[in-house]
């Protein structure tokens, strides 16, 4: 089991998403948490290494979890990823290993891991594949 925090930001009736060199599936900005490491904290480093912005730590709730198959590795291997909403400071743009930055809608779904298919799921019930 891959455990990872994310964070979800809807804009418009899209939401942020990214997508890393040599992938070809967008994914929810995030990670998995350093050791030692809360999730509010590896989430606020990782959305700052990915994107350049700052969450602002008082805003940062916890939204849902979900888990689905994990993208690109073996089989049988799933991803349980925890989701925040958050404000924040900043223009988001890629950064690190992110190739480009995207905002989705419902229609994108197929251009996204299976474990962002699942908050799409949750974000616009009754609207997936």
């Amino acid at each position: 089991m891959i455990e990872k925090v994310a964070w979800i930001r809807l804009d418009n009736g899209r939401v942020l998403a990214a997508r890393s060199r040599g992938k070809d599936a967008y994914y929810l900005p995030g990670g998995k948490p350093e050791p030692g490491e809360s999730a509010h904290q590896a989430l606020i480093r990782e959305i700052r290494e990915e994107l350049g912005v700052d969450l602002l730590p008082g805003t940062i709730t916890p939204a849902f979890t979900v888990q689905a198959p994990a993208h690109g590795a073996s089989a049988g291997t799933q991803v349980r990823m925890t989701c925040y909403t958050a404000d924040y400071r900043g223009t988001p743009a890629p950064r690190a290993e992110i190739a480009e930055v995207a905002w989705l809608s419902p229609a994108d779904r197929a251009r996204t891991s299976r474990a962002t298919q699942a908050v799409l799921d949750q974000v616009w019930p009754h609207r997936g594949e």
